[in-house]
């Protein structure tokens, strides 16, 4: 790791060695090419200087070889003048030396003149040979900066291929990420999906195996036996329904065998109105052998004759299946007198409806006994007694059994609703999780903690 200074707010960070040399690379780049150019620039001027360095020493030594000739033609005019004042003054003395002294002074003109153009022609090429060798110079250096920079150039298009490349490979790799999880999203909802499409299957074979709980229990059931449930039932409504009733545990088994409860209740002379001796049978559902509710009327009518109570009633969750017993209050009398098997939904209602019954009964009983009291033939009456109270057990059965049939098809639809209620909240809520999730992936997410991808994604979006 290197720790870095920002020059700004003077903050020092720390960075890995990726990046760092990602870093200095940029910054040598950079500083190499501004070096470059400076020295392209330097090399430029200096070879303009040295042309015109080159061409003032050209140009002085031009003027200066002028100047000379100059001078040698002015010295030479001046020994003409002089010389010809000389053969003027002498001409007729020596007029044949005057003309060879002429042409030898002709011939040295001519030779100056060629020694001048000779000495500008070496100056000349002289000056051309520097320029060429500073030209040459300066184009080799020119070409070897160039060389340099072509190098340059081609190691940093190499580097920037090499990088661009990588970054590539990584974003493939990056979107082979986003496609992996992708399909492990769909893979997670597939799974989640069958995950609650089994869950919701056992729970609807759970409803459907205990359809008829409401048939059995009510919630106050739950955890309890159905003895407790039925004593604490009547025991919830005993002092305003049956403030003078009498409803305990049958305890006297000395015939060798006896009920759950015996419900008594007295008139407000104190005359017993009604008496029905009850039978509880439970049974677990892991129960390998299951009982019917037949084979316990037996002994129910014997217990109810023993103790001396005018009614049997089987409260019962035997044959949870049987439609026969989930219809409503059975009446068995056909296979014993006064029995009826229920489910504990009813055990309120049947205890009022025969003390109604009863009550109903001790009305005609007292005027019954009124007119034996008056020596009246009721032989007839109680017939007709006792067909009305087949009549009207047989309507309440019907009606019981009407009733039944209504509240079960009531809560099939209430469960049936519940749920597909329940089943499009579960599915909502989970495509509702799939979806935040899948809106949460970002790249910066993705890149969290891998500061070598974090950096290529900037340098790409740079």
């Amino acid at each position: 790791m290197h720790e870095i200074i920002c020059p700004h707010c003077n903050k020092a960070f720390k960075i890995d060695e990726t990046g760092y040399a990602d870093i200095l690379k940029q910054v040598r780049d950079s500083d190499f090419e501004h070096q470059l150019h400076e020295r392209l620039a330097l090399a430029e001027k200096e070879k303009q200087n040295a042309i015109e360095l080159a061409r003032t020493k050209a140009t002085s030594e031009l003027q200066q070889a002028a100047s000379a000739k100059d001078a040698v033609i002015q010295e030479l005019k001046a020994k003409l003048e002089s010389e010809a004042v000389a053969r003027q003054l002498a001409v007729t003395q020596a007029l044949s030396a005057v003309e060879k002294e002429r042409d030898a002074l002709a011939n040295q003109l001519t030779q100056a003149k060629q020694e001048v153009a000779s000495i500008a022609n070496l100056v000349e090429a002289k000056l051309q040979n520097e320029l060429q060798k500073t030209a040459s110079a300066k184009d080799s250096e020119i070409q070897s900066l160039k060389s340099r920079l072509e190098a340059i150039e081609t190691e940093k298009t190499l580097a920037v291929n090499q990088a661009v490349s990588q970054v590539e490979k990584e974003r493939d790799a990056l979107k082979a990420s986003l496609v992996s999880a992708a399909l492990e999203k769909q893979l997670a909802e597939s799974a989640l999906k069958d995950k609650y499409e089994t869950q919701i299957k056992d729970r609807e074979d759970t409803i459907e195996r205990l359809k008829d709980l409401k048939a059995k229990l009510s919630t106050k059931m739950i955890g309890e036996t159905l003895e407790q449930h039925c004593e604490n039932e009547f025991n919830r409504i005993r002092a305003t329904a049956f403030p003078k009733a009498y409803f305990e545990k049958d305890n006297d088994a000395r015939s060798g065998s006896k009920g759950d409860f015996i419900f008594r209740d007295l008139d407000d002379g104190g005359t017993e109105t009604v008496s029905i001796m009850f039978e509880m049978k439970n049974e677990n559902d892991t129960t390998a052998s299951k009982s019917r509710n037949e084979d316990f009327l037996k002994e129910l009518d014997k217990d109810r004759n023993e103790k001396g109570c005018e009614y049997a009633v089987l409260v019962s969750l035997l044959e949870a299946d049987n439609e026969f017993y989930n219809t409503g209050i059975v009446d068995v009398s056909y296979r014993y007198p006064k029995m009826y098997v229920i489910r504990p939904q009813f055990f309120i209602t049947m205890i009022t409806l025969l003390r109604n019954a009863a009550l109903n009964s001790m009305k005609y009983k007292t005027e019954l006994a009124l007119v034996k009291a008056q020596n009246i033939d009721i032989t007839h009456f109680e017939n007709e007694l006792e067909s009305f109270k087949e009549r009207f057990g047989r309507n309440y059965d019907l009606a019981s059994r009407q009733f039944q049939t209504a509240i079960d098809e009531i809560d099939k639809s209430i469960n049936h609703l519940q749920k597909t209620k329940d089943a499009l909240l579960s599915t909502s809520n989970n495509l509702r999780l799939a979806n935040d999730k899948a809106q949460d992936v970002t790249i910066k997410k993705l890149t969290k903690g891998n500061p070598t991808m974090a950096a290529k994604f900037d340098e790409l979006k740079g």
